[in-house]
């Protein structure tokens, strides 16, 4: 599943330079996928674009965001559940496309 940051969210960025996928973004910035650029997800805290996280699959053996969230606000996201196969199939096809 990808992971989510939650409205407690305090956009200390502490999470930002550790995705290996680029998929974490502050707040009211627009984010890229394969070149093509898209309205940011949230004006209100940092965001993780769901469909750049591949919860570090291919890079980490866990998401390296989690642990240094200070406000512990980045979580599983429970509606967008992916078995490891997809995470990874994500991975490949940004690798492809660019991220």
């Amino acid at each position: 599943m990808a992971i989510m940051i939650t409205d407690e969210c305090i956009s200390c960025n502490a999470c930002e330079a550790e995705c290996p996928n680029t998929a974490i973004y502050s707040p009211g910035l627009s984010y890229n996928i394969g070149g093509q650029e898209y309205a940011a997800l949230s004006e209100e805290h940092t965001y993780i674009v769901p469909e750049k996280c591949t919860e570090c699959v291919g890079f980490y053996d866990e998401p390296q965001c989690i642990p240094v969230c200070p406000t512990e606000t980045i979580t599983p996201d429970p509606n967008l559940v992916e078995t490891k196969e997809q995470l990874t199939a994500k991975k490949e096809y940004l690798d492809k496309v660019g991220r």
